[in-house]
C-alpha cells in the first residue's frame, strides 16, 4: 500500500468523453471548462474504441493535440463478453486497443473479466477466466501497458472477494485495478466497509460514480450509497494521487457504457468537487 506523500495529495482530473457528446471537440471543451487536461477514451464519433481504424485515430489524436489534451486511459470493452467464447477472441481485440493507446500515448486500458450465459455458476467460470485474463496480461506485458479491471456487475470480478482472487491468481504487474464504487453498490456490495483494505494495495485508478442501494440508480458522487466520502478520504490518507475519472452515467446506461450530456456531466464534477473541496483533496 502506498505510505502517505503529502499532507494535501493531488488527483488528476479525467473524465469520459463521450459520456459528454460523440464529438470530441464538445468532448474536451466541456472537461476544459471543468478543469480537466486529461480524457478517458471509450468512444469518438460514436464508433468504440475497438473497432478505430487508423484515420479515426489520427483525427482523434489531432484533436486532442489541439486541445491541449492527453489521454488517462483508453476505455476497451475487452472482456465485457461471453467466457464461453474462444479465448483468442479477446486476444486479438486487445491487439487492437493497444495499438489506439500506444498512438495516445496512453499506459493504462480497462478491462473486464468476462460475462457467463444465464444460469451459469460463477464459480464454474473460475478457471476459463484465470486463463484468459493471464492471455490479456502477457500481451499488456509484452506491449508496455496496464490493464485496469473494472468491477463491473455481472463479471467474475465484480465482488471484492472475486475481484482479489483475479488480480493475486494472474500476479501480473500488468493487471491492476480501477476502483468504481457504483458498480460495487450495484451488487450488494458496500465498497468501502467491504472492498476497500482488501483491494487497495492493487488499486491504481479511480472511476468515480455513485449509485443507489436500493435499485443501483446512479447519482452524483456523495448522493448515493456508495460510501464515496469514505472511499475517498482513505484514499486521501493512503497517499493516493492518480487519476480521478469521472463516469458519472446520469442520463443513461447501456451495454458497453453510459451518457450524461454536457450539463449532467458538470452536475456531477461538481459533486465530486464538493466532496474533495470537503475533504482536503486538490484536483487539478
Amino acid at each position: 500500500m502506498t505510505s502517505p506523500q503529502t499532507a494535501h495529495p493531488s488527483w488528476t482530473l479525467s473524465g469520459f468523453g463521450d459520456e459528454i457528446d460523440p464529438d470530441p471537440l464538445v468532448q474536451t471543451a466541456v472537461l476544459a471548462a471543468l478543469g480537466a487536461r486529461f480524457i478517458e477514451v471509450r468512444s469518438a464519433w460514436s464508433t468504440n474504441v475497438v473497432d478505430f481504424d487508423d484515420d479515426r485515430v489520427v483525427r482523434l489524436r489531432r484533436v486532442l493535440d489541439d486541445s491541449g489534451f492527453a489521454v488517462s486511459a483508453v476505455a476497451s470493452p475487452i472482456g465485457k463478453v461471453d467466457v464461453a467464447l474462444d479465448a483468442d477472441h479477446e486476444v486479438q481485440r486487445l491487439r487492437r486497443v493497444i495499438r489506439v493507446a500506444h498512438a495516445l500515448d496512453a499506459t493504462y486500458v480497462r478491462v473486464f473479466s468476462f460475462f457467463r450465459g444465464e444460469g451459469v455458476p460463477v464459480e464454474s467460470t473460475r478457471d476459463d477466466v484465470m486463463r484468459r485474463m493471464r492471455l490479456l496480461a502477457d500481451e499488456a506485458e509484452r506491449e508496455g501497458v496496464v490493464l485496469l479491471h473494472e468491477n463491473e456487475k455481472d463479471i467474475y470480478g465484480d465482488t471484492p472477494e472475486r475481484v482479489l482472487d483475479l488480480v493475486e491468481s494472474v500476479g501480473s504487474p500488468a493487471l491492476r485495478l480501477a476502483w468504481d464504487n457504483a458498480n460495487f453498490v450495484q451488487v450488494g456490495v458496500k465498497p468501502y466497509t467491504d472492498g476497500y483494505r482488501m483491494l487497495r494495495p492493487y488499486v491504481d485508478y479511480l472511476q468515480v460514480k455513485d449509485a443507489l442501494a436500493v435499485d443501483g440508480t446512479v447519482v452524483p458522487a456523495g448522493d448515493g450509497d456508495g460510501e464515496l466520502r469514505e472511499t475517498l478520504t482513505a484514499l486521501r490518507d493512503d497517499g493516493y494521487t492518480g487519476f480521478a475519472s469521472l463516469e458519472p452515467h446520469l442520463a443513461a446506461g447501456f451495454a458497453l457504457g453510459g451518457f450524461s450530456g454536457p450539463a449532467s456531466f458538470g452536475r456531477a464534477a461538481r459533486a465530486f468537487r464538493a466532496l474533495t473541496d470537503e475533504l482536503g483533496i486538490e484536483v487539478r
